[in-house]
């Protein structure tokens, strides 16, 4: 499996060396705090599709919060086959929102631009939405991905909801994670909807992030969104991952 070529996403991750959120987090200045990470993926998966042709590829960014909630960033990572559409052959997501506490649930609303650097007509926004909280030991989280009627989507709109759930291990440096979302809508593909899902474990050492998952859709060889079961990039697969936090 060869790493596909280093893009503006690489640039990013090895440049900024600083990511999205959940990650460690320097000492905070005016109420400012900064986290960031680098990551080498096995195969780039996009609600179960991968968009790097089911090879590895890097993937970085940053994001900036504020003691009041407020939250911006940026993420992005190299694309291949599919996931592809010419230009540098990178995603670059553009985010920003805000998040607090009610109730003792963590609410968190915002926007999240999608950008292919290079390319035409192939931006979209999609605003979210979630709730995540502790159950016990698990932590839990639901949310929706709402991306309105815009051109390069189809000319129609898109609905994801989701919902992840994870238990860390007790003394050791494991978390196990499962995650369930549905698609309805231009991103559904032929039939206009499907389901991906995924079950793994992470674990963390000093500033590394180790991860590994299955992750599966509803798509079958006959239904292929993309036209073209050779490349089965909605089809079942393991994803690894290796990473750093700063």
């Amino acid at each position: 499996m060869t790493i596909s070529k280093i893009t503006l996403a690489a640039a990013l991750a090895a440049s900024a060396l600083v990511a999205t959120p959940a990650l460690a987090q320097d000492a905070p200045a005016d109420g400012l705090t900064v986290t960031g990470s680098a990551t080498i993926v096995s195969d780039y998966r996009f609600r179960g599709i991968s968009l790097s042709d089911r090879d590895a590829t890097i993937q970085g960014g940053f994001g900036v919060s504020h003691d009041s909630g407020f939250y911006v960033g940026t993420w992005g990572s190299g694309l291949s086959g599919f996931g592809s559409f010419g230009g540098s052959n990178t995603e670059i997501d553009v985010y920003g929102g805000y998040t607090t506490d009610l109730g003792g649930m963590t609410v968190d609303v915002g926007l999240l631009w999608y950008l292919y650097p290079g390319t035409t007509g192939t931006d979209y926004a999609e605003p979210y939405a979630s709730v995540s909280g502790a159950f016990g030991p698990l932590e839990a989280k639901v949310g929706v991905a709402y991306a309105p009627d815009q051109d390069a989507i189809g000319s129609d709109d898109n609905l994801y909801v989701f919902t992840d759930v994870s238990a860390a291990i007790p003394e050791t440096p494991l978390t196990l994670k499962a995650h369930y979302g549905y698609t309805d809508g231009s991103l559904g593909g032929l039939n206009g909807s499907y389901s991906d899902w995924s079950i793994g474990a992470s674990a963390s050492w000093k500033a590394l992030n180790f991860g590994v998952s299955y992750v599966d859709t509803s798509i079958s060889k006959g239904d292929d969104l993309f036209m073209d079961p050779t490349r089965k990039i909605a089809q079942d697969g393991v994803v690894f991952s290796i990473g750093a936090s700063f």
